[in-house]
């Protein structure tokens, strides 16, 4: 299974009085995470975007382990933990320098008309990134 890590500087606007990282910011590192994996692929989303395709969150998790601080850096790991041709769920997980395991989560994404918002198929519309998708849960 291909896993793609990024790190994350921890920024003090993201945290709260007491230095710790506000719980919505992980939500926005997971995307962080999982735009590095999908070019770690040799995609990115503004090709799809501009033939006139997104790929809107569906459900998101977070299980909260232990805070991460202001001032250390954290690391966002990112896999394909389920594919079906039309749906994925991507795993995420954040780990601080000691490699202590801070959150964990997922988020589940479909690819959609942007007009229409009807689902389309990866699998037909885009046969490259189904492949390196199948590939990289292999």
């Amino acid at each position: 299974m291909k896993k793609v890590t990024e790190k994350i500087n921890v920024r003090y606007q993201e945290t709260d009085q007491m230095g710790v990282v506000y719980h919505a910011n992980y939500l926005v590192w997971f995307e962080i995470g999982r735009t590095a994996f999908v070019e770690a692929l040799g995609f990115n989303y503004h090709d799809m975007e501009k033939e006139g395709v997104v790929s809107p969150v569906t459900h998101i998790e977070a299980d909260y382990k232990r805070p991460a601080k202001y001032g250390e850096p954290c690391y966002v790991t990112t896999w394909v933990e389920s594919y079906d041709g039309l749906r994925t769920r991507y795993g995420y997980d954040v780990t601080n320098q000691s490699d202590e395991l801070l959150v964990t989560g997922f988020s589940d994404h479909v690819i959609v008309k942007q007009d229409s918002f009807r689902p389309i198929s990866v699998r037909r519309r885009f046969p490259d990134w189904h492949a390196a998708y199948l590939e990289a849960m292999a």
